[in-house]
């Protein structure tokens, strides 16, 4: 019996997919789950399980090709039919695991890279014995199905390696900069003449963002300066006991969110979107929060951020970080952001104008800590003193923010991250 496999819909503001890579040939027979495509969204790079057992007979849907959610892109011959040939739901719940996800929109002066990794069913319960990954190979034991996959892909021993997530964990970042040491010795040397690259689906699809946030948004932007030395203070004198009360890790991070969120109570115009020559103020405060990858951007989102507490946004941090590094992000993870905050910080820059997130109002970027002489008032003279500050610049789209406000909502930002001293206490 013939079949008709659709493209899945991945989520509600999802419309459309370009076909990536088909990763399976007509004739090919292809059990249920295994990947059959690689597509690419917007906020997404996933594997398309086959929604059945059966024989792949023709391909509808070219690679490189803009196809809408629920559009059909294959046909499959059914097999005998029993449990495992059953046709699962086209429809992918939201909350499956896809992959790491990086908005293209989110980024900072750098752009960003789309991760590959997988969408597949809910994992069983591990199992003391190698499972099977796929087309063959065996899982590592006591490591993840994705690390263990692109281990398995490079010829690399799990066991080998020190693992950098949480825990000690071996994530994909481990596994590829251990390729790439591998490698360093296989580089061509220059021959000094220019190449033509063309670029991947992936990357014209963030060229695609940048454009477009950059052609409709009129940017401007506004920066101060902010002295975090009380910042810098809490966070050591409240590290070790954090962590050991909570089981989170203290960063600046989730102390900036919190910052950020009060703001932005305040500040409600900073919190909307351009519609149809109208002003949308957001009903809620959702803060999606830029981290650098060594692959790129991932761009996790905080939900109703103005309603947690310091320790509930390190712990959704850490959760979401972690899950977007391993390779098991769901969109929920990254749907719904109405306000970004770029922490460029992270990678030692001290200043820099990102781009709106689309069709965001305005990102806010965090620089990086600096200790620099500051003029200060002593005893009623000027008095030179070593501070910790830290820059931070505002992108925003100007048909909706004047300068006024932009620079309201930074006051507010600064004298939030100010007030912080060691005797801080957060609700």
């Amino acid at each position: 019996m013939a079949f008709e496999v659709q493209l899945p819909h991945v989520g509600e503001s999802v419309t459309e997919a370009v076909i990536g890579k088909w990763l399976k040939s007509p004739g090919d027979v292809i059990e249920k789950y295994d990947p059959l495509v690689e597509v690419i969204t917007d906020k997404v790079v996933m594997d398309v399980p086959s929604p059945t057992t059966g024989i792949l007979t023709k391909i509808l849907a070219s690679e490189g090709e803009t196809v809408l959610m629920g559009g059909v892109i294959a046909e499959m011959e059914l097999m005998e039919s029993g449990p495992d040939s059953e046709v699962s739901d086209t429809h992918t719940p939201t909350g499956s695991r896809i992959g790491t996800l990086v908005e293209g929109a989110n980024v900072g002066p750098t752009g960003g890279e789309f991760l590959d990794t997988s969408l597949k069913p809910p994992e069983t319960a591990s199992q003391d014995v190698a499972e099977t990954v796929s087309n063959g190979e065996k899982r590592q034991k006591g490591f993840s199905p994705v690390v263990s996959k692109l281990a398995n892909q490079h010829g690399v021993d799990l066991n080998t390696l020190t693992g950098t997530g949480l825990g000690g964990r071996v994530t994909k970042k481990d596994v590829l900069t251990a390729v790439e040491y591998s490698r360093r010795d296989e580089y061509p040397k220059l021959s000094g003449e220019d190449r033509l690259v063309e670029p991947t689906a992936i990357r014209k699809m963030i060229s695609n963002h940048m454009v477009k946030s950059m052609s409709e948004i009129p940017h401007a932007w506004s920066a101060v300066e902010v002295d975090v030395t009380g910042m810098v203070e809490w966070r050591t004198l409240n590290r070790l006991s954090f962590e050991q009360q909570y089981g989170v890790g203290l960063t600046y991070l989730p102390i900036t969110v919190y910052v950020v969120a009060a703001a932005l109570m305040s500040n409600e115009i900073l919190n909307s979107t351009w519609l149809d020559e109208k002003i949308v103020i957001k009903g809620a405060i959702n803060i999606g929060v830029a981290v650098a990858a060594s692959e790129g951007l991932i761009v996790p989102v905080i939900h109703r951020a103005n309603e947690l507490s310091i320790v509930d946004i390190a712990r959704t941090l850490d959760g979401v970080i972690s899950r977007a590094r391993e390779g098991s992000t769901t969109l929920d993870d990254v749907q719904g952001g109405t306000f970004t905050l770029n922490n460029t910080g992270a990678l030692g820059s001290i200043w820099g104008g990102a781009i709106v997130n689309h069709p965001q109002a305005a990102i806010l970027t965090t620089e990086a800590i600096v200790k620099r002489p500051v003029v200060m008032q002593g005893n009623g003279e000027d008095v030179v003193t070593v501070r910790s500050m830290m820059n931070i610049c505002l992108s925003f789209d100007h048909r909706i923010i004047d300068g006024a406000e932009a620079s309201k909502f930074l006051q507010g930002v600064k004298l939030g991250l100010e007030a912080i001293d060691g005797a801080s206490e957060f609700q």
